[in-house]
């Protein structure tokens, strides 16, 4: 059963991924931003803004999900982004609030008196009769230790509630009355400020369900489907951020708009390492076309998505996936290794910390070969500000934070993103963009794998064509344009930098 279709018109070109402070500034710099020198991006992910965007988790832990924090601008600054035709992506951070939050501070004064009570999941709502071992080790997680803090209330008593990331962060109870109408007061608030599409922050661990790992269960998926109708009822577009088997990710791919493709990163990586193809021809054809295709996100580069999982093969096995991080490892100066952390009871990280321009040695024909296979994949591109700007690991913020993720999450000053523009490597970039918003990707999509080492990504619509051949052996790039009856070839960074500085001059 699939969820009712959304009435908002579908994400179209490339979309940009960012944080408002750490690229540009606050919401009015990025606005310009968008509307200036990137204007060819039709889309924005503008990840937490809300009250605080720096807490102790990026702001994935809202102490007021409902309010932009005015340290960044308003709503209406979000409603101007709208305005000027950008398709806005917000999340809607669902299995938690920070343990700050006015509801979860009120309940801990209130107990049971408190109109929140029931909004936070505690121990025994999932276990009531008591939990064994085996229960409680079973659980996933993507942290070390367990899922579960004490708190006190004013009364003295002490309860056990879920905190699936960090003690700081309380589960929500999306079932109880208290909780759904929580999530339904921030839907409102973003659907009326000009947000087109919601990313579902962490749904696998929303669905505690004893017996099971509590991840992506049966559960889960039923929740989802509930989730999605709700948002469709505010007539946003919902994409769920799962980092799991590929067979989940299209196990999910038809409950909602969009899915992201986490598994083609480490693909990528293992095809430039190997020089060849088969393993990413073998997931071209099996990878759900209502995609978000990434490479880098701001938690990293998704390793796991492409592995085995539970006795479940993968799209590469257990030594590739290792054999990918120490190649991303060694490409980095040794970063990845130590930034990058193994959750409990696992063997590996699940993602590799490092900027993807680092991973791959700071190589800038392997970068746009890359990119441009991201962009060619059907989907929706999506291309994080630190990939943008072909950034390098900030090691001060990884220091300062001891967070391993802040490698990739660099704060950019204005005199920075000016410097990166006018580099060729993202100017090359900036001339992916516009070529994907060109009509053949509107058309059909073929992909072909002539040798070992070369895919061809080809789209054509009526007498338009955009076709990619790429040779992973040669870390050769080379895109033909049919347009108009004229054709137009560029090769490599050079050819498409020049397409890129005509764009930053319009």
């Amino acid at each position: 059963m699939s969820a009712q279709p959304s009435a908002t018109r579908p994400i179209e070109g490339v979309q940009l991924l960012c944080y408002a402070d750490r690229f540009g500034g606050d919401l009015t710099q990025l606005r310009r931003l968008l509307t200036g020198p990137l204007k060819a991006f039709r889309g924005v992910h503008i990840l937490p803004f809300f009250v605080p965007f720096d807490g102790q988790d990026a702001g994935f832990d809202p102490v007021d999900h409902t309010t932009v924090d005015p340290r960044l601008g308003t709503w209406d600054d979000i409603a101007q982004l709208a305005d000027a035709g950008l398709a806005v992506t917000a999340d809607l951070i669902v299995n938690h609030v920070s343990a700050d939050s006015a509801e979860f501070q009120d309940w801990l004064r209130k107990g049971s008196a408190s109109e929140y009570d029931g909004m936070f999941l505690r121990f025994r709502d999932v276990f009531p009769d008591g939990a064994t071992e085996a229960d409680i080790t079973s659980i996933y997680r993507p942290r070390g230790g367990l899922p579960f803090t004490a708190f006190r209330g004013a009364d003295g008593s002490r309860q056990l509630l879920w905190t699936t990331f960090k003690p700081t962060q309380v589960d929500l109870n999306v079932r109880h009355p208290a909780g759904r109408a929580y999530l339904e007061r921030v839907l409102r608030t973003l659907a009326g400020n000009g947000v087109h599409t919601l990313r579902i922050d962490a749904v696998g661990y929303a669905i505690k369900t004893p017996g099971t790992d509590s991840f992506m269960t049966g559960d889960t998926l039923a929740y989802v489907r509930e989730l999605t109708a709700l948002c469709h009822a505010t007539g946003m577009e919902v994409l769920v951020e799962v980092h799991a088997h590929h067979t989940q990710q299209l196990a999910i791919a038809p409950l909602v708009d969009y899915v992201y493709d986490f598994a083609t990163p480490a693909l990528l990586l293992h095809s430039l390492r190997t020089g060849t193809t088969e393993r990413l021809s073998r997931w071209n054809d099996l990878r759900p076309r209502n995609a978000i295709t990434v490479l880098d996100t701001h938690d990293g580069i998704g390793i796991i998505d492409a592995g085995p999982t539970t006795g479940r093969p993968g799209l590469i096995d257990e030594d590739e996936m290792a054999a990918i991080f120490a190649w991303v490892d060694a490409a980095s100066a040794g970063v990845s290794g130590r930034a990058s952390v193994i959750p409990a009871w696992c063997s590996l990280p699940h993602q590799a910390n490092t900027t993807f321009f680092d991973a791959l040695g700071g190589d800038e024909d392997a970068y746009l070969l890359c990119r441009a296979i991201q962009f060619f994949l059907p989907g929706v591109p999506q291309v994080y500000y630190v990939g943008l700007l072909a950034g390098s690991n900030d090691l001060r913020a990884w220091e300062a934070s001891g967070d391993g993720r802040e490698v990739n999450r660099h704060h950019y000053t204005a005199d920075e993103i000016s410097s990166a523009l006018d580099t060729p490597v993202v100017q090359a970039i900036l001339g992916l963009v516009a070529l994907r918003d060109g009509p053949s990707f509107d058309g059909d999509y073929r992909y072909l794998q002539p040798s070992e080492c070369e895919a061809e990504l080809v789209w054509e619509h009526g007498a338009e064509s955009t076709r990619l051949l790429v040779d992973l052996a040669r870390r050769r790039t080379v895109i033909d344009v049919v347009s108009t009856g004229r054709r137009q070839r560029y090769e490599g960074v050079a050819d498409l930098a020049d397409l890129g500085r005509q764009l930053l001059r319009r």
